[in-house]
């Protein structure tokens, strides 16, 4: 064997070695697992909003996806057990209020402990036509009816027809991978 084709060898060994991936495999899927494997799937954070006569409030989100163009619907997920839950079944309207990546201050005050009356203070806020708030400048706001809900688990899906829609351009989205707030890149 040459020198070049033992090199080469090496090289390859080393690189199969770096390539090398943890992997785990679960045959039971338990709670610990399926949190651990839903870390991996990179989502966008949302603030969801709503008022009316339950009241204002918000909190923060990743389960939310499109269903539809026809008509314009995605859906939302909420705990029942979440304080903020009666307000957004009794009050049918809501606004997914996509972060822009400087906007994680945001996530924090409507995902934490902060009271609901405090967390309005942050940011600027309007109105399109459900009167659910709209953040002036997140990346995109979908405001909705709720116009179907479906209880899953421990959670209600929320099927929401989009009413309005406001896009600001130029911004980077605040993404939720790996336990870790990101921005995206492209990559191609």
């Amino acid at each position: 064997m040459t020198v070049l084709t033992q090199t080469t060898k090496h090289i390859e060994s080393l690189l199969g070695q770096m390539k090398q991936i943890h992997r785990e495999t679960f045959m039971q899927v338990d709670q610990q697992a399926f949190r651990q494997g839903m870390s991996n799937l990179g989502a966008a954070v949302n603030v969801i909003t709503t008022d009316g006569v339950a009241g204002k409030s918000g909190f923060t989100a990743s389960a939310v996806c499109s269903v539809t163009d026809t008509p314009p619907t995605l859906l939302v997920c909420l705990n029942r057990s979440a304080s903020v839950f009666e307000t957004f079944k009794q009050n049918q309207v809501l606004c997914v209020n996509t972060l822009a990546a400087h906007q994680a201050h945001l996530s924090n005050i409507f995902g934490g402990k902060t009271p609901m009356v405090d967390r309005f203070a942050h940011g600027e806020w309007r109105t399109l036509a459900t009167q659910a708030p709209v953040l002036t400048d997140a990346l995109v706001s979908f405001d909705c009816e709720v116009v179907q809900s479906l209880s899953v688990g421990s959670h209600d899906v929320f099927f929401c027809q989009v009413k309005a829609i406001q896009h600001c351009q130029g911004q980077n989205a605040l993404m939720y991978f790996n336990r870790n707030y990101c921005e995206p890149h492209c990559v191609a």
